[in-house]
């Protein structure tokens, strides 16, 4: 049985970004079925939590023996074993890793560095001073990849694990706005949204949540 860890409470703001989210998703494109381990506040920090996840952070992926974290080499994993999320062809393979490297990486921490000081630091004169750069190089990224998908409907010549992890990293985008104004971006965003899988996937994760609401009413 594959067990992936979550927060059983986020604040609102966080619910649909928790990135728990993209092992959910790639369980659903591959067909797997899970069950997920939600954990109460501080039980992340707890020393066996973190004998799964040394950071105390989610998702941890349990499957018989083998213990994964960061939801990036989860979801590479889960690829591995699913035609549904990786190309067959070696270089496509290659590809395919190399854009959900270039998510991780090159876009998701400017990104996140935009929507951090937004949603916790927005009033405070440091961060107003230091937002017009952030901003220019998150935009910059972001640029770049509306011109790779200018006449495309996916990173390569189909859905693959790149656009999954891709769209999660869009997801962030939005709450800072950064893509409002740019069509490509939004209808790729949109295009790989609507996909069952990944609606199943945000239902779950947000019914987590409401179970929480639930218990404590």
């Amino acid at each position: 049985m594959i067990k992936v860890s979550a927060y059983r409470w986020v604040p609102p703001f966080a619910r649909g970004l928790v990135r728990d989210l993209r092992v959910r998703w790639a369980l659903e494109e591959a067909g797997l079925h899970y069950e997920t381990r939600l954990l109460a506040q501080g039980e992340q920090m707890t020393p066996a939590y973190r004998e799964l996840q040394p950071f105390g952070q989610v998702p941890a992926y349990e499957e018989d023996d083998l213990t994964l974290f960061e939801s990036g080499a989860i979801v590479l994993h889960i690829a591995q074993r699913s035609e549904a999320l990786m190309p067959a062809d070696a270089n496509g393979r290659a590809r395919m890793t190399t854009w959900m490297f270039a998510a991780l990486n090159t876009l998701e921490p400017h990104i996140s560095n935009v929507v951090t000081l937004e949603i916790f630091h927005a009033n405070e004169e440091w961060a107003k001073q230091r937002r017009p750069a952030l901003l220019e190089m998150a935009q910059k990224r972001v640029t770049v990849l509306s011109d790779r998908l200018n006449g495309r409907d996916y990173l390569e010549d189909r859905f693959t694990a790149a656009d999954l992890i891709m769209t999660t990293v869009l997801r962030i985008a939005e709450r800072a706005r950064l893509t409002a104004a740019m069509p490509v971006l939004e209808a790729y965003r949109q295009r790989c949204e609507a996909r069952p899988a990944f609606q199943k996937a945000l239902a779950s994760q947000m019914a987590d949540f409401s179970e929480e609401v639930r218990a404590a009413s």
